[in-house]
């Protein structure tokens, strides 16, 4: 039985699945924008507005959690441009179109 069984599976096991929602966080914060299923971004985005969030207090913590998960390249960009631009917003920083 599932009881008290907390996120989505996206029939996957766990390491396809943390690799797909890294790489779609990943493709998100340097585009900006991706195409997806809803069942996905729905997935994604909880993580992706903690990283922004953790973005936005600029320690050194904070930039070796967001490196080590993200890589060089899109943590760069959450501390110079999306930081900034959120910056009196205390979330939603994401949402999900239908296309």
């Amino acid at each position: 039985m599932r009881h008290h069984k907390k996120g989505k599976t996206l029939g996957r096991i766990r390491k396809t699945r943390t690799a797909l929602m890294r790489d779609l966080a990943r493709a998100l914060i340097i585009n900006e924008k991706i195409f997806t299923t809803e069942i996905k971004a729905k997935a994604l985005r909880p993580k992706v507005e903690k990283m922004i969030t953790r973005g936005k207090e600029k320690n050194i913590a904070n930039i070796r959690l967001l490196t080590k998960n993200l890589g060089t390249v899109p943590a760069k960009k959450i501390y110079d441009t999306l930081a900034p631009r959120y910056q009196n917003r205390s979330g939603g920083y994401t949402r999900i179109l239908k296309a």
